[in-house]
């Protein structure tokens, strides 16, 4: 499966929260989140998060924010809808 970042939190929001990094992280291993620069694992993401729990779909969310590099979600200060 595969998902785009703007979709992200909203897909998070199906699971059950509280809910263990692992479990989660095992629950998310066949889906790509597609970045600016490529695809990358969600479940790999989840489970390089430095959490041991997430409490809510936010905290999730978050986890997987922090732990993408700036270039992940496009060119600084530029909105989608920028352009001539």
């Amino acid at each position: 499966m595969e998902l785009d970042l703007a979709e992200l939190g909203e897909y998070l929001e199906q699971f059950d929260y509280p809910v263990d990094r692992e479990e989660l992280a095992s629950a998310c291993e066949d889906v790509e989140v597609e970045l600016a620069e490529g695809d990358r694992n969600l479940g790999g993401l989840l489970a390089d998060a430095s959490a041991d729990r997430f409490e809510s779909a936010d905290d999730a969310y978050t986890a997987v924010q922090n732990d993408l590099p700036r270039e992940a979600v496009g060119e600084p200060y530029q909105s989608e809808g920028e352009g001539d």
